[in-house]
């Protein structure tokens, strides 16, 4: 490597750590959202499976809290330091790939600015680490077809098995690496090879225990999860949105050069077949599935995450190999130069609007509903609520009430959801005694009682109304009843819609 790679290295490592302290910054001052919270519970109830998702996330959370403590910062602390493992792979994967080491520091970068990087590791969610895994998938397929030794299969199965971990989308590196081996004449000798069996074989071990743990309760998370494939209803408007999300997502600039390296290794323009392939299948298997998706119900920005390490490399593909012409040449010049910039500031800005919402005088924004902003104040006023009332626990309806509420309330307050009971089963049952009464049950101010308050409980009396708010804007206000007289159990032990 000569000095002009090496300097090129060099700057990259200096650009991923400015970016990881940027992180860390807006990790510190972001209240949770609900579903960090949520598995922070997870997190604290180890376990081989949840009703939502396999363990991998709420593993990452408790190394984080184990150093920084309960904080967001904690909950959120490994999640980010993963994009320095990640951004080595997916550097080595293209310059294995394309033998370019530009090409390599520019797709390490990309993907790094990236909103689904940049607010993908700051709030946590399974993606966190299926992205980690999807990089280095994608790292030791490029070391197989660099050494072609049949070892690199047992890394590969590895990768994949730490993605099942993470997230059942792993599923779709199977058909990813299949589809590869066909296509690619030079990859088809594996196929009668033991070793790429033998790789099924340590993802599937690794994976054992989520199968094991569904196994034991209902298969509920398989099925939650995997009969989402299903299309009962048509419906256009998701499939419509598809497309300007993760245009945002991507930020624009990178996403028009990921887009022109698509098209450049599909026309054959640059790099060999293998690796042009394998950036191909890595990236459609997975966008197809979801195109599929939401034919009729929402796909989620985030749930696109494992493309992104073949996306960011088709990106920088597209600035330093591809002949283009003049028109061409011009955009992708455009691109390459400002795609950092701009999706750094969208990020800033981002952040500072979950955080304060000055960016629209304080007016409502999508993020005031799932970034807890409020929620440390909003917990302060329930809990003195609850102390004056003597209420023994807090009960509320929704899973994000209540991650927020175990979050923010002191951690010895005692939080329960006395619905969908199986979300809680890793948690186990409450002490009986504690919910005898009196119970505290915080619930968003409704028009009509839900019938759960009426059917359990013989007295419920409304105590306060307390808002949550982010600078001088209310966006929702929250009833506390104080509930007496159970009426038998208190917790609704109805199986859940899929068990039914």
């Amino acid at each position: 490597m000569g000095q002009t790679d090496l300097r090129l290295v060099r700057n990259t490592c200096v650009v991923i750590l400015g970016l990881l302290v940027l992180r860390l910054l807006a990790a510190a001052w972001t209240p949770l959202t609900f579903d960090e919270a949520y598995y922070w519970i997870w997190s604290k109830h180890l376990a081989p499976g949840y009703y939502d998702h396999p363990p991998m996330v709420a593993l990452v959370i408790r190394a984080g809290t184990l150093i920084a403590g309960d904080t967001e910062l904690g909950v959120r602390l490994v999640s980010i330091l993963l994009a320095l493992p990640m951004s080595f792979a997916v550097f080595r994967s293209a310059e294995l790939l394309f033998g370019d080491v530009r090409v390599a520091a520019t797709a390490t970068i990309l993907l790094n600015v990236t909103l689904m990087t940049s607010v993908g590791t700051t709030i946590i969610t399974p993606d966190s680490p299926l992205l980690l895994a999807a990089s280095f998938a994608l790292f030791f397929l490029a070391k197989l077809a660099e050494t072609a030794r049949g070892a690199w299969w047992l890394a590969v199965g590895a990768a994949v098995g730490f993605g099942l971990l993470s997230k059942y989308t792993a599923l779709f590196f199977g058909p990813a690496i299949l589809i590869w081996l066909l296509v690619v004449p030079k990859q088809r000798q594996w196929l009668l090879s033991p070793w790429p069996y033998l790789g099924g074989i340590v993802a599937l071990s690794m994976f054992a225990p989520v199968i094991l743990w569904n196994a034991e309760h209902h298969w509920v998370s398989f099925i939650k999860q995997i009969g989402r494939a299903r299309i009962e209803n048509f419906n256009p408007t998701f499939i419509a949105e598809l497309a300007p999300i993760q245009f945002i997502f991507a930020t624009p600039l990178v996403a028009i050069l990921g887009a022109m390296g698509l098209y450049a290794l599909y026309m054959r323009k640059a790099g060999p077949t293998s690796a042009r392939v394998l950036i191909e299948v890595m990236f459609w298997i997975i966008t197809l599935y979801f195109v599929w998706h939401s034919l009729h119900a929402r796909v989620e920005a985030n749930w696109f995450a494992p493309v992104y390490p073949a996306f960011a490399i088709a990106a920088a593909v597209a600035g330093h190999l591809v002949p283009w012409e003049t028109r061409a040449r011009r955009i992708c010049d455009f691109s390459l130069r400002w795609a950092s910039p701009l999706a750094i500031t969208m990020f800033v800005l981002l952040i500072v609007q979950a955080n304060t919402g000055v960016l629209t005088g304080y007016r409502r924004d999508p993020t005031v509903r799932s970034v807890g902003v409020g929620w440390r104040t909003l917990a302060a006023q329930i809990e003195a609520e609850r102390v004056r009332r003597g209420a023994t626990c807090v009960l509320a309806p929704d899973y994000g009430t209540v991650s927020w509420l175990a979050f923010y309330l002191p951690h010895t307050t005692c939080v329960i959801q006395p619905m969908q009971r199986i979300r809680w089963v890793n948690v186990g049952e409450p002490d009986a005694t504690v919910l005898k009464g009196p119970l505290l049950f915080v619930d968003e101010v409704r028009p009509l009682q839900i019938p759960y308050l009426k059917d359990r409980f013989g007295q419920i009396q409304r105590v306060a109304e307390l808002p949550r708010k982010r600078g001088p804007l209310v966006f929702e206000t929250y009833a506390l009843d104080l509930l007496r007289e159970p009426k038998g159990d208190v917790l609704d032990r109805s199986p859940p819609a899929e068990l039914e």
